[in-house]
């Protein structure tokens, strides 16, 4: 193995960059010595640099309390039409059928779609078309599902959303997110956050939805953590350093997905995900992240 003279000036470069670059917490009281000492070159979160772990653990705290702090991601995606109206359309129902469905799904406080499936007066299939078309978009057929995915976002997410990677193009940065029921839009913002891969939904069946996790295999280099005790944003930050020397994380991402904050640490081997339940179920509901379950159908 050689060793070039440009290969040594540009190590002793890099460490005098990292002594000397300023860090990015203005209250940061680390001195050029500290710094010199320090046995790691800090975390960068985005064109932000951190010193070392108490830095770190007070800028995590505020990015933690920002995520906490917004209530909705974005004004949530309400159909034009309900779902029997769209199955109604489509000629899978009649008029006489649809008030049936929504008569029973009403008696026994269940959606509709549960309804029309317990009944049997509608297919997975039919649900998916019409869902797919109620949202504006494109359905996923049989043959473009069954392949094996690796995948290194939390399961703990892909299943609040009842979602599941199908399709991942390293080259292109591009994820293909199958969904069943609604697409939820603060996970394909997470992901994009997190990973920098675009995300991109199509709707599944729930068999489908099933037999694909079972195709799933979890990054070996990725492990997931989650905390769904309620933690104050101090709290997070300080877990979230801890977590950071452990790993000798170089680099830190956060997001928000429904009621978790999601932040990502990455070494040089290994990376973690830590996820941070901040609100109940009911909390994010009423905020409009979530959707409740047994929301009475519109017609």
């Amino acid at each position: 193995m050689k060793l070039s003279l440009q290969s040594l000036l540009y190590g002793t470069d890099r460490g005098w960059r990292s002594m000397y670059s300023p860090c990015s917490l203005s209250s940061c009281r680390n001195t050029l010595f500290m710094r010199s000492v320090q046995t790691r070159v800090g975390i960068g979160v985005g064109q932000l640099w951190y010193c070392g772990p108490d830095c770190f653990a007070a800028a995590a705290r505020i990015k933690f309390a920002s995520l906490a702090g917004t209530s909705v991601l974005e004004a949530p995606h309400i159909p034009r039409r309900s779902i029997g109206l769209v199955m109604l359309s489509k000629g899978y129902l009649t008029g006489d059928l649809l008030r049936l469905a929504v008569a029973e799904s009403q008696a026994r406080g269940e959606e509709v779609e549960v309804t029309l499936i317990r009944l049997g007066l509608a297919s997975e299939r039919q649900l998916a078309v019409a869902r797919a078309a109620q949202w504006g978009y494109p359905l996923l057929g049989p043959d473009r599902i069954g392949q094996p995915v690796e995948t290194d976002i939390p399961a703990t997410l892909l299943n609040a959303c009842d979602a599941v990677p199908v399709h991942y193009a390293i080259a292109a940065k591009r994820l293909v997110l199958g969904f069943v029921r609604r697409v939820d839009p603060s996970l394909l913002q997470a992901v994009e956050t997190i990973t920098g891969y675009r995300a991109e939904p199509c709707f599944i069946t729930s068999s489908e939805l099933e037999g694909q996790k079972q195709r799933l295999t979890a990054a070996a280099n990725c492990e997931e953590l989650v905390f769904d005790d309620l933690k104050t944003p101090a709290e997070m930050g300080k877990m979230a350093a801890g977590f950071a020397v452990e790993i000798g994380a170089r680099e830190a991402h956060f997001a928000q997905c429904r009621e978790y904050a999601w932040a990502r640490l990455s070494g040089k081997r290994r990376n973690i995900d830590l996820l941070f339940r901040f609100r109940s179920v009911l909390e994010a509901e009423n905020e409009g992240l979530l959707r409740s379950p047994r929301k009475a159908p519109i017609l």
